[in-house]
């Protein structure tokens, strides 16, 4: 079986390496947009859905080179707030702002509203490109509430404020070895990992 080359439409060593990870064993070389030298291609993420965002980023790589391309988008979802931050998630508080500007914002969007009616859940969407250009998307979700205040001092972007179901603690109290277990990202990548096997076995 030969040897495939997934180009993962990211720059992040860190997305990079947890893909490898999920992907060991199969018989797939995956390598960053920066190896294949599109470090500074970006693409403007404008679509109204995370599918469409993950899709967009895939189409507009596999234009430019040869190759299986995979990308994702997440977005944090919260009940109460009509689905806010979603696909904003990451600029809900504007443009070039911090971590905590996000969760200051949210705290303040969910003022008032008590610990049980906070319902949220994180989701992580993965496109596939294929040579042929078929394309295939997969979904991740975990489940949760938006704490009441800042728990926990690790993670990133909204994990000291997302209290995960079932451990009714928050990610950055869970810390990175028990999030990488059950994140939607891990669930997503799982799915992706199925769904490779299926594909090159199909071939």
């Amino acid at each position: 079986m030969k040897l495939r080359r997934i180009i993962v439409a990211s720059g992040n060593e860190h997305k990079i390496e947890e893909i490898k990870k999920i992907l060991k064993g199969l018989p797939v070389e995956v390598v960053s947009k920066n190896e294949v030298g599109l470090e500074d291609f970006e693409v403007i993420e404008d679509g109204d859905t995370l599918e469409e965002n993950a899709i967009k980023k895939a189409i507009e790589i596999s234009q430019k080179i040869e190759g299986v391309v995979l990308a994702d988008d997440t977005g944090l979802f919260v009940e109460k707030l009509g689905g806010e931050p979603g696909i904003y998630s990451a600029r809900y508080a504007g443009e070039n702002v911090t971590y905590l500007d996000n969760n200051k914002k949210l705290l303040k969007n969910l003022k008032g509203i008590k610990l049980e009616d906070r319902q949220a859940e994180f989701r992580t969407v993965i496109a596939i490109v294929l040579e042929n250009k078929k394309i295939k998307t997969l979904t991740g979700i975990c489940k949760g509430k938006i704490a009441l205040e800042p728990k926990g001092d690790k993670g990133f972007g909204y994990d000291p404020l997302f209290i995960v179901d079932g451990y009714d603690r928050t990610f950055s109290q869970l810390g990175e070895e028990i999030k990488n277990e059950i994140s939607h990202r891990v669930k997503a990548l799982r799915k992706l990992r199925n769904s490779l096997e299926e594909i090159l076995k199909d071939e």
